[in-house]
């Protein structure tokens, strides 16, 4: 997701984007050549423009910024974060997406095992859920797809929470935590018991989720 940053999963701070954003527009740094120092080599009427446009991206970035605890997850190096915009409240690790593909031969039915980036809320809160297991959950294991619903549940897989954020993804528990810290996961962000009922206590629905 463009504008963060790894490393304490922290978004890139607003006043350094909008820091950026005036530097890169600043007069006296064509395409090729070397910036130097343009804000202090410009004209003072420059400068006094710079300044302003540069309080103005401040004031439009602070707006877009939540207000409340919000979650971040780190797609590459596994780590999930419930944080403020100026405090890590937990960092803890996850497993996301392996990124790999399943194709039945039977059908020419595929799918793609990606965890989504981009900005989502948490829709859903659930405690002790229930899986359901999808075809290719069975395909994959060379088991036939059930015709009784019933055969499709898990109690145990999800672990004890579930929040969901969108076309089906949860941020949720797991059986195989000797697996978290790596791209396992058909999609969805598996987290530890502990860190999970940490984070599942601390955000209602419409908290953001920002996956990269």
């Amino acid at each position: 997701m463009n504008g963060m940053k790894t490393g304490r999963g922290a978004l890139i701070s607003l006043a350094a984007l909008a820091a950026a954003a005036a530097l890169t527009a600043a007069p006296g740094c064509r395409k090729g050549e070397s910036s130097g120092d343009p804000v202090s080599a410009a004209a003072p009427a420059d400068e006094k423009q710079l300044k302003k446009e540069l309080n103005t991206m401040r004031a439009s970035l602070a707006k877009m910024a939540p207000a409340k605890a919000y979650i971040v997850v780190d797609t590459h190096s596994n780590r999930i974060y419930l944080r403020t915009a100026d405090k890590i409240i937990l960092d803890a690790k996850c497993s996301t997406g392996s990124g790999g593909e399943y194709v039945d031969e039977a059908s020419g039915r595929h799918w793609i095992f990606e965890t989504p980036h981009g900005i989502f809320k948490i829709n859903s809160k659930i405690k002790s859920p229930w899986w359901r297991k999808p075809d290719w959950a069975f395909l994959e294991e060379g088991e036939t797809i059930p015709k009784d619903e019933k055969e499709r549940y898990d109690p145990e897989m999800m672990g004890d929470y579930a929040m969901g954020f969108g076309n089906g993804y949860f941020i949720h528990g797991t059986i195989y935590e000797r697996l978290l810290g790596i791209n396992v996961t058909h999609g969805c962000v598996r987290v530890g018991s502990e860190d999970l009922k940490v984070i599942f206590d601390a955000v209602p629905n419409g908290t953001a989720v920002f996956i990269f």
